[in-house]
Formats: structure tokens, sequence, C-alpha cells
């Protein structure tokens, strides 16, 4: 039998502790970024919300999203991982529950804009996390590995979702869609505490690897910036990036793709709901698995 290779049981070993830990929070971000589209359906008429207010409050979670990213990753270089994406899972854990809170216009856009705020941290940091491990060869097997809990993320949004809208009407003073906003934001919170507890920032500090294992990644990310200074190439610049055609078409392509996702994700829940209130002979009511109760015959 071949021996197997050092490397790729270490690499495997490192997969298998951090990729599932890490799948789990990406899954809670996208829930809690999109499940105002879901408490939209009974939101919106609670507090006589316009669709030109919802579609301004949805939208500024990506302002706030935008602003924050690179001064998130300058702060997780001097943090660490784990105090860093630790502190913002709960961080944003509690304002997406607060938005249960939320009276009017301004309290809207105030939640959904401080909620892109501390989750603007979350993805990039988890991109620059994965490069103290893996060497560029691996990076894009493991980054397509960890960004499939986005589509998973789209799949499991709308059932709880409905689940929840459906089956609390009776929970004292609180509305379904504020039991939502609660329910969906505090395993966010848990996930940070965990965070906390089960993280480590760099493949030295991993005690679940043997020195061996350790040495290995070591070895290979000092061949990778060896290999970086042999070729002479000039250290780049946050500016640079914006030079580059390429850039600016891959970002044109991503855009186009994120508000194709974000507008079926805080719509489509509204275009459903149309034909079914339709069908229940309601002028604005919502499908008994995602509005009010209907009255038995």
């Amino acid at each position: 039998m071949t021996p197997k290779d050092p490397r790729t049981a270490t690499y495997r070993k490192v997969t298998v502790r951090l990729i599932p830990f890490l799948f789990a929070p990406y899954i809670l971000a996208y829930l809690d970024r999109v499940n105002v589209g879901f408490a939209k359906l009974q939101m919106q008429s609670d507090l006589g919300m316009s669709e030109t207010v919802y579609g301004m409050g949805a939208g500024l979670f990506f302002i706030g999203y935008f602003l924050l990213e690179v001064p998130a990753n300058l702060i997780l270089r001097r943090l660490g991982a784990r105090r860093w994406l630790g502190p913002i899972m709960i961080a944003w854990g509690l304002v997406s529950a607060s938005m249960m809170f939320v009276t009017g216009t301004t309290s809207f856009y105030v939640l959904r804009f401080l909620l892109g705020v501390v989750e603007s941290g979350f993805f990039p940091g988890v991109m620059l996390y994965l490069t103290f491990w893996y060497p560029q060869e691996r990076r894009a097997g493991i980054v397509g590995m960890f960004m499939s809990a986005n589509p998973l993320s789209g799949v499991l949004a709308g059932p709880v979702s409905g689940w929840i809208l459906g089956g609390t009407h009776d929970l004292g003073l609180l509305r379904p869609w504020q039991v939502l906003f609660l329910v969906e934001g505090l395993p966010s919170v848990v996930a940070g505490i965990a965070t906390l507890l089960y993280l480590v920032d760099s493949p030295a500090q991993a005690r679940w690897l043997n020195p061996s294992e350790r040495a290995i990644i070591a070895s290979e990310m000092e061949r990778e910036e060896k290999a970086k200074r042999t070729e002479g190439a000039p250290p780049h610049r946050f500016r640079d990036a914006f030079r580059s055609g390429k850039v600016w078409l891959l970002c044109l392509a991503y855009f186009g793709i994120q508000t194709g996702n974000y507008g079926l994700a805080f719509w489509l829940p509204q275009i459903l709901k149309a034909p079914s209130a339709e069908s229940h002979g309601s002028s604005g009511g919502l499908p008994r698995s995602l509005g009010e109760r209907q009255p038995s015959p």
C-alpha cells in the first residue's frame, strides 16, 4: 500500500476542522441579511411602510457593508481571527434580533445600515483567514467549498422563515415578524461565542495539529512567500487593484450576480404572496403558511 501523503493528510485535517465550522455562520449571515424579505409580508402593513422605504432600507445594508470591508480586514490582521470574527458574529446577531423593535422608517434604516456594518467583516475576514492556512494552489477549492453555504442558505431561508411566520401567532405581544427576527438572530450570537472558544488565529496556535503537521503548513506558506520574492514582483498596494481592467470586469460581473441574487431574496416572498393571497379572496392578506391564521369555516 502506498503511504499516505503527509501534506494531503494535514490539509484534510485542517479542512475537516475549519470549513464545517465556518460554513454554519455563513449560512446564518445570509439568513440574517435576507429575512427582511419574509418579515416584510407582515411588517409592511403593521408599520405602514411604503415600498420605497422598504427598498431603501433593504439596500442600506450594502452601504454599511461596502464602507467597512477593507477596514474590517485590517482590524482582523491586528486582533486575530478569533477575537475579531467571534465578536462580530455576536454583534450582527444582536442587531438582527433588534429588528424586532423597528417602529418606523428611521429605526428600520438605522438597523439595516448597522447590520451591514457588523456583517462586513465576516466574509472578507474568512477569505483572509484561509490564506493563513492554505497555499494558493489549494485555496480555490477551499473557497468554493466554503461559498457553497450561500446557495444552501437560500434553500433554508424560505422554509425556516415561512414556518416561523406561519406558526407563531400566539406568543403574547409579539407579532410573527418580530419573532422571526428574534429566532433567526440569536443563533448568530451563539455562533460568535462558539468562535471565541473554538477558533485559533493561525496554524502555529493549533493544538489539534501535531508538530510535524504545523511544520508542513509553515513550510508550504514559506515556500509561497519565497516564490513571490523570487519573481521580483513589487508589493501590492490597495490602489493597484483598481488599475487592473480584469478587476473592474470581475467587479461588474459580481455586481450583476449579486443584484439578481438579492433582488430575488428581498422581493420573491412578496411576488409569491400576491397570487396566493388572491386565491384566498384577500385584498392584501397573506397565504396561510406566511400570514395570519385563517378562520375556520
